[in-house]
């Protein structure tokens, strides 16, 4: 392993100090690393990026799920550091940063393979990729929205609510969970669609095969609507009525360090105080 980057959340680190002592432990197992710094994921989308064999994320899960959507676009493996809050996604903790990085070294590690999906709206010819989910919720409280949702060209249901989460099994245990979805084991090829605080008590959320396209009409909207992918990117629907999301052709790929052994089952544990 030769070329490595790393993506900083400076808002998490803004003196530097984790960066500068990972640079410091990178050279010190391997003085001829190249190493290219980015902050905050700006410049990940560049095509030299492809050029890396891996990319270490300082951060929180925000800062993993913001550049995911590049990275996987590059074919570049994550490895998460957390220096965040909650670290779901992250592979170790800062204070371990000596043992991450030898055992990324020696190559000690397998590759997960996260499923993404995509949006396309009218109009826009680049789709919108997330690793957790994509929503579509009403801005104003009190207002409500009639959703009609179609399965691969087939109706499926009618419902009026403030939102729709469609997530990724990686997303699972995020906003789909706190708004009642069930749990996915994050490796699996599957697609939830997860309704949020429905007026029709019969209105569950529903697990998908992974290759399903799912349509999403607005049928009336009572003030704005807007689309969130993976909590980070907002667009205003003003004007569009029908949106489509299906599987993207990028999956994410997520380091797991062998000696870590980290068990999924404990982690939800932990980061769920189940």
């Amino acid at each position: 392993m030769k070329n490595i980057g790393i993506n900083v959340n400076t808002s998490k680190d803004g003196q530097g100090e984790i960066l500068n002592n990972l640079i410091e432990i990178l050279k010190s197992n391997n003085e001829s690393l190249n190493i290219k710094i980015f902050k905050d994921s700006i410049g990940l989308e560049d095509e030299s990026t492809s050029e890396l064999e891996v990319v270490i994320v300082l951060g929180g899960d925000g800062t993993i799920l913001k550049a995911s959507k590049f990275l996987a676009k590059h074919n570049v493996p994550i490895l998460g550091i957390n220096i965040g809050n909650l670290g779901f996604l992250a592979e170790a903790e800062s204070t371990y940063l000596k043992e991450a990085v030898e055992s990324l070294l020696k190559g000690h590690f397998d590759i997960e393979e996260r499923k993404m999906i995509q949006c396309r709206i009218p109009n826009r010819e680049v789709p919108f990729i997330a690793l957790n989910d994509i929503v579509i919720a009403k801005d104003v409280v009190g207002r409500i929205v009639k959703y009609k949702i179609g399965v691969n060209e087939h109706y499926y249901t009618t419902f009026v609510s403030d939102g729709v989460i469609i997530s990724t099994p990686t997303g699972s245990t995020a906003y789909s969970l706190s708004a009642g979805g069930p749990i996915i084991y994050p490796t699996m090829d599957v697609i939830c669609i997860t309704p949020i605080c429905s007026h029709s008590l019969g209105i569950r959320s529903i697990v998908l095969e992974g290759d399903s396209k799912v349509d999403i009409e607005m049928e009336k909207k009572f003030g704005s609507v807007h689309l969130a992918i993976d909590g980070q990117e907002i667009i205003n629907l003003d004007g569009i009525h029908s949106i489509v999301i299906e599987p993207s052709p990028y999956k994410c790929k997520i380091i797991k360090l062998s000696y870590l052994q980290n068990d999924y089952f404990s982690l939800l544990r932990k980061k769920l105080k189940l």
